[in-house]
């Protein structure tokens, strides 16, 4: 405590950060701009594709493309909240980010991250209901039930995450400004800061448990489910052709929860940083660009729209 008392005076109101993306020579920090640049743009036009087609084809305007719909829209967004300003850094320039500008980014990665786990959730628990349940899902169902869950899930995970935002405002610091990470992490504002930083670390790790753990018990339990089912398809073929669906659905829904909760689902703030920035590459390029992929090209509904396009 009584270090505590003697470091807060010298405590400053910090006004610009700056952040360090990752070490190496020139040649290798070009390489990692070509190789994102090329991820980032295949990104937004995979996601970007599957909105137009799913807005332009009325036959695909059902819940299961309602939610596709948001995942795509979310991950345009997601990625566009962190890698423009780590592709910039990569090419030289300003590694600055004003105080305000941090706190903004955190705020709408986390909340978009949120937001993805609860679609993820949701999608996953409306494959159980058309699979365990086919002969009600209709009336269970509905596109207009489906746009009020999405909406839940965007107003929720933004509401919640103004939490963590607003406690992020109220500490000081009196080190040095340079955030080990491509992006402004909740635990680089813990490092860097002088003040008692449980208080915050505790709320967001809760708040940490209750949307990823939860909403991850909710889709594995889904899936359980749904292979449950499917095991009971007395026809081979059907069999292959559902466990086909759920396994690349699991890959991408493995790798999510498996790094965010990496990330954000710990106790301690003194996880090595190197590692942090290795994973959230994970959560912020490589699952963005495996959705569009995953969870639609390999729809064969979706598949045959596109082959009647390009053959046109």
């Amino acid at each position: 405590m009584e270090e505590l008392n003697h470091r807060q005076p010298n405590s400053t109101r910090m006004t610009e950060f700056i952040l360090l993306g990752f070490p190496g020579s020139p040649r290798f920090q070009l390489f990692m701009f070509i190789l994102f640049l090329i991820i980032y743009i295949l990104t937004i036009l995979g996601n970007l594709s599957i909105i137009l087609l799913i807005i332009t084809y009325r036959h695909l305007h059902t819940p299961m493309y309602i939610f596709l719909y948001n995942l795509s829209f979310l991950e345009i967004w997601f990625t566009t909240a962190s890698i423009p300003k780590f592709l910039a850094i990569l090419l030289g320039r300003s590694r600055h980010i004003s105080f305000s500008g941090c706190v903004l980014q955190m705020y709408f990665i986390f909340s978009f991250g949120c937001t993805e786990q609860l679609l993820i959730a949701v999608m996953a628990y409306d494959r159980y209901l058309a699979i365990c349940y086919p002969l009600h899902y209709s009336t269970i169902m509905n596109i207009s039930l489906s746009c009020k869950v999405a909406l839940g899930c965007w107003l929720g995970s933004f509401l919640v995450m103004c939490i963590p935002a607003y406690l992020v405002t109220t500490l000081s610091f009196c080190g040095p400004n340079m955030i080990n990470n491509i992006y402004c992490n909740l635990d680089s504002w813990i490092i860097l800061s002088c003040t008692d930083t449980r208080f915050i670390e505790l709320t967001f790790f809760f708040i940490a448990i209750i949307v990823v753990i939860g909403s991850c018990m909710m889709t594995f339990l889904s899936y359980m489910y749904i292979i449950s089912t499917i095991l009971r398809i007395p026809s081979t073929k059907g069999r292959q052709k559902a466990f086909s669906t759920c396994s690349s659905h699991l890959a991408v829904v493995i790798i999510w929860y498996g790094s965010t909760i990496f990330l954000f689902v710990k106790p301690s703030k003194q996880t090595s940083l190197e590692k942090t920035k290795v994973v959230s590459i994970f959560n912020l390029i490589v699952v963005p660009l495996l959705n569009p992929f995953i969870y639609t090209l390999r729809n064969r509904e979706v598949r045959d729209i596109l082959r009647s396009v390009f053959c046109r």
